[in-house]
């Protein structure tokens, strides 16, 4: 990036943020929508006096922030997926914290083994099925999804968003590359339709008869459940949801998490710890249960009272950094398969 570049930038955050550097703000770059985190920050600046400045977007904020170098405003980074914070920490984009209460609220195989990021939330990825055309009895595991009574019979978004490629990751470790190769191939081969749309969409396509079975996150059933469109109520009343892999000697369900980290160059340290360290805590931990249908990462916070009521995962304790390291191959089986 040539000087002019980085005098604009530069520009264009003093003029966002209004100055780079105050002793009661803290900059946010976020991957998470603002409605989603908003009530948290809200809360935050009540507590501590400390106001939050947020640029959000979908993409583009890890080049931005090494675009941006020394000069960045950010102080916080917050996003969804394991792989994500990977690419932050890996392109050296996260500074490394001693925080005692983050690593009492946040157990290690959750955060970095470095200290740069931190599990702030969890979801799991599940199963959901036709309440009409499917028992309930036959699928136990991830792996069932792959046998041949399911051909035609499965909807599934593309398998190389994030989600599913956290998923494959997860498989990879539990079963290693050739038998994990082996279930896609299956599984791909059991697809009503090519894989397309959300979350969401998989569970309209159960309602609408397209397919019986179909893998999302946890929260989005919750999401649909409380829909403000009375027909997305409706697909939610039509489908199970299954949790997978919860047999006495099973792994657990597959879990990814949303998380947080300082920027490297962060001008307020202080500030950007406190909030992650808010966020990790009872009150935040709490909301996101609340607010978004999520498993709360502190496991000395209580699940909210509808999670508890679908019922409570055994989780698969895998280093969730193991399924970030996984995700290229993850993503080449993806590939080969066709998902």
């Amino acid at each position: 990036m040539n000087v002019k570049n980085v005098i604009i930038l530069v520009i264009i955050n003093i003029i966002f943020f209004g100055h780079l550097s105050l002793a009661k703000e803290v900059n946010i770059y976020s991957h998470r929508q603002p409605f989603l985190i908003n009530p948290f920050l809200e809360e935050f600046t009540k507590r501590t006096g400390i106001k939050t400045n947020v640029v959000y977007s979908t993409k583009g904020l890890a080049q931005r922030l090494k675009a941006e170098g020394q000069n960045s405003p950010a102080d916080v980074i917050l996003t969804v997926d394991i792989g994500r914070l990977y690419i932050y920490e890996d392109n050296k984009l996260l500074l490394p914290i001693n925080s005692k209460i983050l690593n009492e609220n946040i157990p290690a195989h959750l955060r970095s083994p470095k200290n740069t990021w931190f599990a702030l939330s969890k979801r799991s990825r599940v199963i959901v099925t036709s309440k009409e055309r499917v028992d309930t009895s036959k699928i136990k595991r991830i792996e069932d999804l792959a046998n041949p009574e399911w051909k035609g019979r499965v909807c599934s978004r593309p398998g190389s968003h994030v989600y599913n490629r956290a998923l494959m990751a997860s498989i990879i470790a539990a079963n290693g590359e050739e038998s994990a190769e082996k279930w896609a191939k299956s599984f791909v081969g059991n697809l009503a339709r090519r894989p397309q749309g959300n979350d969401r969409a998989q569970v309209k396509a159960i309602f609408e008869g397209q397919c019986d079975i179909a893998i999302i996150n946890n929260y989005y059933f919750g999401k649909l459940k409380y829909s403000e469109d009375p027909q997305q109520q409706e697909w939610a009343k039509t489908v199970n949801l299954i949790f997978p892999n919860q047999g006495n000697d099973d792994r657990g369900a597959h879990i990814n998490i949303s998380g947080g980290g300082v920027a490297i160059h962060s001008k307020n340290k202080d500030n950007a710890v406190k909030l992650l360290e808010f966020l990790s805590g009872e009150v935040s931990q709490n909301l996101y249960g609340k607010i978004n249908f999520e498993y709360p990462a502190n496991p000395k916070i209580k699940p909210s009272d509808e999670l508890v009521g679908w019922g409570i995962p055994k989780e698969d304790q895998i280093p969730i950094i193991k399924i970030a390291e996984l995700g290229p191959l993850a993503q080449k089986i993806i590939d080969r398969v066709g998902w």
